[in-house]
């Protein structure tokens, strides 16, 4: 997927400026696609060169004007060939699990700093989901083109709950780790499983 494509399924929406826009990547689309405010800006000029997009200038009194970019018809083209093309299963790069996979040859308290860390991201990531879901949705989608948006909300409540607990694991395992004479968490859960 490239920006373009994420700037695109945005405007089916409705006509946003470039700074709704990078609002919207920061509220929504962002949490799966990330994309700084410039990026955004650049992006929306290649688009409006392809005639994928276009902008009105909105005259304003006491402000300076402002573009309200639109999907044209050829960018609805684009978006659906897009759309239609399969998806690539996403592959992780993390450092952090390069460290552990290391785990023998490196110091542990850096890592436990970083996995705390990341499990307090995760926890406020699931959190501003909750809170998205419960505030836009509360009583489920009301439209088909609310059917994505709430898919995509629950995929990432789950997907940041497993990361938060998977943190959890790695701390407890860590500890261990720290004290010898504990049972790993990792070896308990298997005990519980084979019961």
């Amino acid at each position: 997927m490239a920006l373009g494509d994420a700037i695109l399924a945005c405007l089916t929406e409705r006509p946003m400026t470039g700074y709704e826009l990078a609002k919207t990547f920061d509220a929504s689309i962002g949490f799966f696609w990330k994309a700084d405010h410039q990026q955004i800006y650049r992006e929306l000029s290649r688009l409006r060169d392809r005639g994928h997009i276009q902008g009105r200038e909105v005259v304003q009194s006491g402000k300076p004007n402002k573009l309200v970019y639109t999907l044209t018809s050829e960018g609805r083209a684009a978006l659906k060939r897009w759309a239609a093309r399969p998806s690539i299963p996403p592959s992780i790069k993390d450092d952090l699990l390069v460290r552990l996979y290391a785990l023998g040859s490196v110091d542990i308290e850096p890592l436990r700093a970083d996995l705390m860390a990341r499990l307090e991201h995760h926890r406020g990531r699931f959190s501003r989901f909750e809170h998205i879901l419960q505030k836009r949705f509360p009583e489920g989608a009301a439209s088909p083109a609310d059917i994505g948006k709430l898919l995509g909300l629950r995929i990432g409540l789950r997907y940041e709950h497993a990361v938060a607990e998977w943190c959890e694991e790695a701390l407890d395992t860590l500890s261990a780790i720290a004290n010898p004479a504990n049972v790993t968490p990792i070896e308990d859960s298997r005990r519980k499983n084979n019961r």
